[in-house]
């Protein structure tokens, strides 16, 4: 199916765009501005107008400096998001995983948390109407709706995204700017002084300023989806976007200090509109939440697709559900984001509530964005007075965020920390038992055991156990094989095939390489190939292997019809059978105590993921799982001695 590519700079591109990229930052005017006005505890002019000023240059300094200006030129062949910048950099900084792993976790919960914030406030308008609406449910019902049809997909909805998200800027623009006329001292706040002087004599500058930084949310989403709109699209539109924020917030001020005795449940962004334009400006408004929250969502898959590929998660199952490239559909994940953001409704009940948990998480992810960053300047050779320029000046920005949000820690705040924590350990754990398995890995040079191997391949007495045969190897070097595997092929119950294959697949830093490389270590008795695979394509390895197998056919490199004469006079294709081996801790060996614990909760994690041979989209059918001990032919301290008696 024809796709049309939105990456490249065009009007459709820009509106697109809005639909994808802007969904999160582009509905806080929902409730920034109520935040700040009860973080602040009343009405002041100098309170507004400073609030005011201090998200403008926020979204000046944090989103269009850091993000727009400098971040997006971080690109991995056109990929963004904090897995592409890591993949980047893993090679040079070998303990850039924790930094990626923190800053991923935090991002994906700072995914729940947003749908239900987002979604609260656009149907707490409602109430304008009538007070008497009750909101939950509407809500409730709404995010129901919303996860269960991803798994059909988004490819009806998603054309829509980018039209709404026009109107809804546009939206904001028009209110704003028919407020600030009424009131033009707002104008003021473009002035950093304001923000200066309310962050240094205000006496809680910095609940305040926890407030300020829910204007900056979604910023990340900029970096995270450069590859599905483009550089210049997304920085063309931000023009716009900002534009429509800025005269938002001070229309929303203008608003505020001509009715400087609102209670602190009036929201100043529905308030402002004219009555007979409030039904349908909170029916827009429900609208772009839903887009905020589905951009949410599809972001939350593709960080999980990208953290399997980089062995921060266990395999699960991924579904793609339309023809669009790059949409998926995670259920696990969708399940999980489901259960989270009904928790959060149920629990805080109103977005007022939510805001105190809210952004305390995603101040992480941009200190690790920052941080890793910086390592990308050093790496790119960059002068070390804009390393530290950048890393400092940045780290300043988001370490006060950071700390003014951890006010709200005991408010709720400690919701998201604790799923960020979760989400921390699952990737860790993972990520280092991977890691503690490589190093037992014993590798041994496969040429030595040619010899034996075409023996075994003559051996009638030795049942054929299949026509071609094949295993799976992390061995780079051509030549070099896990003992494990030669420990199936001559120990654990002999097996005489046909044709041998190695399969060896290399998770690349360019996010959509596909190529592969055939090395005939045995002309017709032994084949390795090698499949190159970026971090952000699907591992169908059965898919890539019969396609390759096909071009060795038809190249007459290789013969796989069966070798058994009654079927190969028909032309009956040989049988091929996948032998994958699992390695399994042993009763008589034990790690340390804390590696023991990280095995431990690894193989629980294994439980809890799809098997091997789904994850390689292998036919069950013909896969044999075979556990063989984690350390093979170890030697251990044993003081058994032989007695005569």
């Amino acid at each position: 199916m024809k796709t049309t590519n939105i990456s490249k700079l065009s009007v459709w591109g820009l509106i697109i765009t809005l639909g994808i990229v802007y969904g999160d930052i582009g509905t806080s005017p929902l409730y920034v501005m109520r935040a700040i006005i009860n973080s602040s505890g009343g009405v002041h002019e100098n309170i507004i107008i400073g609030g005011i000023s201090c998200i403008i240059w926020t979204l000046t300094l944090q989103t269009t400096l850091k993000y727009v200006l400098i971040t997006l030129r971080a690109d991995n062949k056109g990929e963004g998001g904090i897995f592409a910048l890591y993949a980047l950099i893993r090679r040079h900084i070998k303990w850039a995983f924790i930094l990626a792993i923190i800053g991923g976790a935090a991002l994906l919960a700072d995914g729940i948390i947003t749908p239900a914030i987002t979604v609260v406030s656009a149907v707490e308008g409602l109430r304008l109407i009538n007070e008497n609406i009750p909101v939950l449910p509407i809500v409730l019902l709404i995010i129901i709706i919303l996860f269960f049809f991803q798994q059909y997909g988004t490819n009806f909805l998603g054309r829509s995204f980018g039209p709404v998200m026009f109107f809804w800027f546009l939206m904001l623009a028009i209110l704003g700017f028919a407020q600030v006329i009424q009131n033009p001292v707002v104008l003021k706040a473009f002035n950093p002084y304001y923000a200066i002087e309310l962050l240094a004599n205000h006496k809680g500058s910095f609940v305040l300023l926890g407030a300020v930084f829910l204007c900056t949310t979604g910023a990340e989403a900029l970096y995270s989806d450069l590859g599905h709109c483009g550089l210049q699209n997304i920085r063309i539109s931000w023009i716009f976007v900002k534009f429509s924020l800025i005269l938002n917030y001070l229309g929303q001020g203008a608003w505020v200090l001509l009715h400087p005795n609102i209670s602190s449940e009036i929201n100043p962004f529905y308030s402002m509109m004219p009555e007979w334009f409030l039904f349908p400006g909170i029916l827009i408004a429900a609208f772009a939440a839903v887009i905020a929250s589905q951009a949410l969502i599809s972001g939350s898959y593709t960080i999980i697709n990208e953290a399997i590929l980089l062995n921060f998660w266990p395999r699960v199952k991924i579904s793609h559900p339309t023809f669009i490239k790059g949409q998926m559909y995670i259920p696990s994940v969708n399940k999980l984001l489901f259960i989270g953001c009904i928790f959060v409704i149920l629990y805080f009940r109103e977005s007022s509530n939510m805001e105190a948990a809210y952004g305390l998480a995603i101040t992480i992810t941009m200190m690790m964005t920052t941080l890793l960053m910086s390592f990308y300047f050093y790496i790119k050779r960059k002068a070390t007075f804009i390393i530290f320029i950048f890393l400092g000046g940045f780290l300043l920005i988001e370490g006060s965020f950071f700390i003014a949000n951890l006010f709200k820690f005991i408010h709720g705040g400690w919701v998201t920390l604790l799923i960020a924590a979760i989400l921390i350990f699952i990737m860790y754990v993972w990520y280092r038992g991977r890691t503690i398995k490589n190093k037992l890995t014993e590798y041994v040079n496969f040429g030595k055991y040619f010899p034996m191997l075409h023996e075994m391949r003559k051996d009638q007495n030795i049942p054929k156990y299949a026509t071609n045969l094949v295993y799976f190897t992390n061995a780079k070097p051509i030549l070099d094989i896990e003992k494990k595997v030669i420990y199936s092929i001559f120990n654990k119950q002999p097996k005489r095939a046909d044709v041998y294959w190695i399969i060896h697949v290399d998770v690349v830093d360019e996010p959509h390489s596909m190529t592969y490389k055939v090395s005939p270590l045995i002309p017709e008795t032994l084949i390795r190939i090698d499949f190159r695979i970026g971090f952000r394509i699907p591992t169908k390895i059965n898919l890539y292997f019969r396609k390759a197998v096909q071009g060795l056919v038809i190249n007459k490199e290789v013969d796989i019809m069966s070798r058994y004469p009654s079927l190969n006079r028909f032309l009956v294709s040989g049988d091929f059978r996948f032998v994958l081996t699992d390695r399994v801790q042993g009763f008589d060996f034990e790690f340390q105590p804390f590696d023991q614990f990280i095995m431990d909760s690894y193989d629980i994690l294994k439980k809890i993921g799809i098997p091997e041979e789904k994850a390689y989209g292998l036919d069950t059918s013909c896969v044999v799982t075979e556990k063989i001990p984690l350390i093979i032919n170890q030697d251990m301290d044993c003081n058994l001695s032989r007695t005569e008696e």
